[in-house]
């Protein structure tokens, strides 16, 4: 098995779910991603939708996924300072991806029945 090695990490991955994982990983950066799923967000909406988070570990994970090309933050020249967080091309991919996991966890986990699309 081939492997490649992860950027700043001793280790390598050894498949594509291990180097998505490592992106993805922690508590809070799946639900960043939902939340900028829907449209692009201030520091403090964020915050909001995510109870719970620390100002820190936001500022953290936030950092992280723009480092892996997921989140785009875009300051605005205004007083006082706006900063919008918005998910990038690389980053609505992701999104996507993560849907099929989204609607497994909403079946098995909470019971719910999965949203269908109703004929026209």
């Amino acid at each position: 098995m081939a492997t490649v090695g992860r950027p700043g990490a001793p280790s390598a991955y050894h498949c594509g779910i291990d180097a998505a994982m490592d992106v993805i990983g922690g508590k809070w950066k799946v639900l960043i991603l939902w939340a900028l799923d829907e449209s692009p967000r201030r520091f403090g909406e964020l915050r909001r939708m995510l109870p719970g988070v620390t100002e820190k570990v936001l500022t953290s994970q936030l950092r992280e996924l723009e480092t892996n090309g997921i989140v785009s933050r875009e300051v605005y020249d205004e007083i006082p300072p706006r900063v919008e967080y918005a998910l990038t091309e690389r980053g609505v991919a992701l999104a996507t991806a993560l849907q099929p996991l989204g609607l497994w966890g909403r079946e098995h986990v909470l019971g719910k029945t999965p949203r269908r699309a109703t004929p026209s």
